[in-house]
C-alpha cells in the first residue's frame, strides 16, 4: 500500500511540474485518484502527514519573530477579512460555525509556496503568516465550542512560553552538527504539538511558537537545512491524506462546485482589505493570492460539526478545499508577475498617503550595498575603511536590528520580489539616491554589490568586477570578497544600462 502512494505521488507530483504547476497539485489530484479506485487513508498515513505539519510549521517559526505576528495592523486585517468573508460564507451555506471555517486560509499551503519562493521573511510573507496565526487561534475557539474539548486552564501557562528560550537555545548549541542536531528539531516539533494539545490548542500552534522562540539563533538556519528534506517527504503524506481522508463517494456536486467558486472571493477580498488598513496595492495584492485558499482546518471543524449533528457533506468540503490549494497555489507563485501585468489598475486603489511598507525614496551615502549577510557585511566594513558611506539594504528585519544596533545609518528594510529596489535603488530616484561608487578609482557610475532582490538573484550576491586585466569570473575588486556569479541581474556600465552577467 505505501509502495502505490509514494508511486501515485510522484508520478503525479512530476506531470504537475511538467505543467509548470507545483508538484503540491499532483499529490492532491493522487489522492483522490487513489479514492476513486476505493483506498482509503491509514492510521499510519495521517500520522506521517501530522508529522509533516508540524516540521513544517517549526521551520517556518525558526524564520519568523514573534513580535512580526502581534502585529495589530495585520491582526486587524485577519479580523476584518474573517468577518467579512464568513458574512459572505453564511449567506451561502446557512451555517455560521462552518461558514467561519471556510473563512480560514491554508496554513501548510501558504507556509510550503513562501518557504519555497524564499519569501517567508518577505514583508508580504510576514503580514499573510500573521494573518494566519490569528485564524488558527480562532479555530482553536471553534473547536473548543464544537469539537466537545475544553481548553484546559493549564493553556494559560502558554503565556510563558518566551522564558524557556535560553534553556532551548543552550539544547541547540549542544546538539553538534548531524543527526542529533536533526533529533533536536523533530524532538522540539512533536514535543511542543503534543504539549499544546494536552491544553486543548492546536499542535501546529505549538510548533510554529517553538520554533520562533529559536529564531534569530546562529544555527537556526542549519538546523531547519537538517530538517529539510525531512519535512518534504512527509508533507507529501498530508497533501496525499486530504483526498484520501473522505473520497468521492456520494458526493454533493453542487456544493462542491458552490464552496470552490467561494474560495476565488478570498484573494480579492483581502486586497481590498490590506489596502484600507493602508498597506501599498503590491504588498496588498501578492499578500491576498497566498491567502485566497481554503484551510485544513476547515475539515478539521467539519468533522468536529458532523458529530456535532451540524454538516454531513465532508467529501464536499474536502473536494473543495483541495481543489482551492489546487487553483490557488500556481497563483501565488506567479503573483509577482501577475501584479506587474495589473500594476496600472491597481495602483489607482491605492490609498494616498504614507504606508507602513513604503520604499524610501532618498538614500544618503555614497554606495549601496544590497543584502547585509556575512558577504554584505563584509563588503559594508571593507567601505567604510575606505571611507566611503555605505547604505545597507536587506528584507530581513533581525538583519536591520542587528546592524542598527551598531550605529549604521543603514541598513533598510526592503521587500522581496520583481522591483524590490523601486527608486531608492543606484542613480535613486531622479537622481538623489547613493552614488554606486566603488574604491580604488572604480568607475563611479557602477554599484559595488549586486544581492537578493532582483529576478533570478535568488538572495545571493553579486560583485561586479572591475574593468581590466583582473575583471572575470568569479573575481570581484581588489580588496573585497569574491563571490561566485549568481546569474542575477546587475546594473552594467553606463547610466540606467542593465547588464547580465551568468
Amino acid at each position: 500500500m505505501e509502495a502505490l502512494w509514494v508511486t501515485a505521488a510522484f508520478a503525479l507530483g512530476l506531470l504537475a511540474s511538467r505543467l509548470a504547476l507545483p508538484p503540491l497539485v499532483g499529490y492532491l489530484v493522487a489522492g483522490f485518484l487513489l479514492a476513486g479506485t476505493g483506498i482509503r487513508g491509514t492510521a499510519f498515513l495521517h500520522q506521517i502527514a501530522e508529522i509533516g505539519v508540524l516540521l513544517l510549521l517549526f521551520s517556518v517559526g525558526l524564520k519568523l519573530r514573534l513580535k512580526d505576528l502581534l502585529d495589530p495592523r495585520v491582526l486587524l486585517s485577519g479580523g476584518l477579512h474573517l468577518g467579512l468573508f464568513a458574512t459572505l460564507a453564511f449567506l451561502y451555506t446557512k451555517n455560521l460555525p462552518l461558514a467561519i471555517a471556510l473563512g480560514f486560509s491554508s496554513t501548510v499551503l501558504v507556509a510550503k509556496v513562501l518557504e519555497d519562493k524564499k519569501e517567508l521573511t518577505s514583508y508580504h510573507g510576514r503580514i499573510a503568516l500573521g494573518i494566519l496565526v490569528f485564524q488558527d487561534l480562532v479555530a482553536v475557539g471553534l473547536l473548543t465550542l464544537y469539537g466537545g474539548e475544553g481548553v484546559s486552564p493549564w493553556a494559560a501557562l502558554v503565556l510563558l512560553f518566551p522564558l524557556l528560550r535560553q534553556g532551548v537555545a543552550w539544547l541547540l548549541e549542544k546538539s553538534g552538527h548531524e543527526e542529533l542536531l536533526v533529533l533536536f528539531g523533530l524532538g522540539m516539533a512533536l514535543g511542543s504539538g503534543e504539549l499544546f494539545q494536552h491544553v486543548g490548542l492546536s499542535p501546529e500552534l505549538g510548533a510554529l511558537l517553538t520554533g520562533a522562540l529559536l529564531s534569530g539563533h546562529a544555527k537556526s538556519a542549519e538546523l531547519t537545512k537538517g530538517l529539510w528534506s525531512l519535512k518534504e517527504a512527509f508533507l507529501v503524506a498530508f497533501f496525499l491524506d486530504i483526498g484520501l481522508r473522505e473520497g468521492l463517494q456520494g458526493l454533493d456536486l453542487g456544493l462542491a462546485a458552490g464552496l470552490t467558486l467561494l474560495s476565488l472571493l478570498k484573494a480579492p477580498l483581502f486586497f481590498l482589505v490590506l489596502l484600507l488598513v493602508g498597506y501599498r496595492a503590491r504588498t496588498a495584492f501578492v499578500a491576498g493570492m497566498y491567502l485566497g485558499n481554503h484551510s485544513e482546518f476547515a475539515l478539521i471543524v467539519g468533522v468536529a460539526l458532523e458529530r456535532a449533528g451540524l454538516f454531513t457533506d465532508l467529501s464536499a468540503l474536502a473536494l473543495a478545499v483541495a481543489l482551492s490549494m489546487a487553483l490557488s497555489a500556481p497563483l501565488a507563485r506567479y503573483s509577482h508577475t501577475l501584479y506587474k501585468r495589473l500594476e496600472p489598475f491597481l495602483l489607482r486603489l491605492e490609498r494616498p498617503g504614507s504606508h507602513p511598507d513604503a520604499e524610501p525614496e532618498r538614500l544618503e551615502g555614497t554606495v549601496l550595498v544590497v543584502g547585509m549577510g556575512r558577504t554584505g557585511d563584509a563588503v559594508y566594513r571593507v567601505l567604510e575603511a575606505q571611507g566611503e558611506s555605505p547604505v545597507g539594504l536587506d528584507a530581513d528585519p533581525a538583519k536591520v536590528e542587528r546592524h542598527r544596533e551598531k550605529g549604521r545609518p543603514g541598513p533598510l528594510r526592503r521587500r522581496r520580489g520583481p522591483g524590490a529596489l523601486g527608486k531608492a535603488g543606484p542613480q535613486g530616484a531622479q537622481g538623489r539616491g547613493p552614488r554606486p561608487a566603488g574604491p580604488g578609482g572604480q568607475d563611479p557610475r557602477r554599484p559595488l554589490a549586486q544581492g537578493a532582490g532582483l529576478p533570478g538573484a535568488c538572495g545571493r550576491h553579486q560583485l561586479l568586477p572591475r574593468g581590466g586585466p583582473r575583471a572575470g569570473p568569479g573575481r570581484g575588486p581588489p580588496h573585497l570578497p569574491s563571490v561566485p556569479r549568481s546569474g542575477g541581474k546587475a546594473w552594467g556600465a553606463g547610466p540606467g544600462e542593465p547588464r547580465y552577467n551568468g
